[in-house]
């Protein structure tokens, strides 16, 4: 047990990878940029993560765990931050190129502008719960950035749904369904202590965020990539 979470790690990086070499998909032509991004929003999630660690917003069980640690956060947690942001970067670029590839919803703008508005609102009226606030404010500030860039919030939204599979397995693991006790623990004071299955609700806002944040860093890369190659 003492490798569980490592294993939801890879297993969940692990079919993605291999189907990146893919002819039809070659999103190893990406790996540039994607693992770009992934570097860059991994650095402050990590920092996110390290802090509220030393709060006991969350922590670990070690019986599930190597026993490596990067400060206060077992490998197996920093580990997180690439795997599940590659596998999701993976996703929503087969995605935008397949089956999303026409979409373009022409007021998703000012949708996400409402929605990252009202995310934010709500997280002043829960400033006593870390959890809660962070989540729902940085999800919401993700939005406004999403929008100001014009970004295809649609097939962003759209990808996440779809995520959302995988999400409840990776998750529900970790928070504890069909264990003894969690990988992941959370303290109840700082979260509205509304769970779907074994996973926070708080867990959504916060999986949004650093999906919706790789993909803006990723297509900020990739559109530069695109630049240079024309430009030579």
């Amino acid at each position: 047990m003492s490798t569980l979470y490592l294993a939801v790690d890879l297993g969940a990086a692990s079919i993605p990878f291999l189907f990146s070499f893919h002819p039809r998909i070659r999103f190893h032509r990406m790996f540039g940029p994607a693992f770009s991004a992934i570097a860059i929003v991994a650095a402050a999630f990590i920092l996110w993560d390290i802090y509220f660690t030393r709060l006991g917003v969350w922590g670990f069980n070690k019986e599930y765990l190597t026993g490596f640690y990067l400060d206060n956060l077992p490998i197996e947690e920093v580990l997180f931050f690439v795997c599940i942001p590659f596998s999701c970067l993976f996703t929503y670029f087969t995605l935008k190129q397949t089956i999303f590839k026409k979409i373009r919803v022409p007021r998703d703008r000012p949708l996400a502008i409402v929605a990252g508005g009202a995310k934010i609102i709500f997280a002043l009226f829960h400033i006593n719960q870390l959890y809660t606030s962070w989540a729902l404010f940085f999800c919401g500030l993700t939005f406004l950035v999403a929008a100001a860039r014009r970004d295809n919030i649609a097939v962003m939204v759209l990808s996440y749904i779809v995520l959302l599979i995988p999400f409840f397995v990776v998750n529900g693991i970790l928070t504890g369904t069909g264990l003894p006790r969690p990988v992941v623990w959370y303290n109840n004071a700082e979260n509205m202590g509304i769970r779907a299955l074994t996973i926070p609700i708080e867990d959504f806002f916060y999986g949004m965020t650093l999906i919706f944040l790789n993909i803006i860093v990723f297509e900020i890369l990739s559109a530069r990539r695109q630049k240079a190659i024309a430009a030579r």
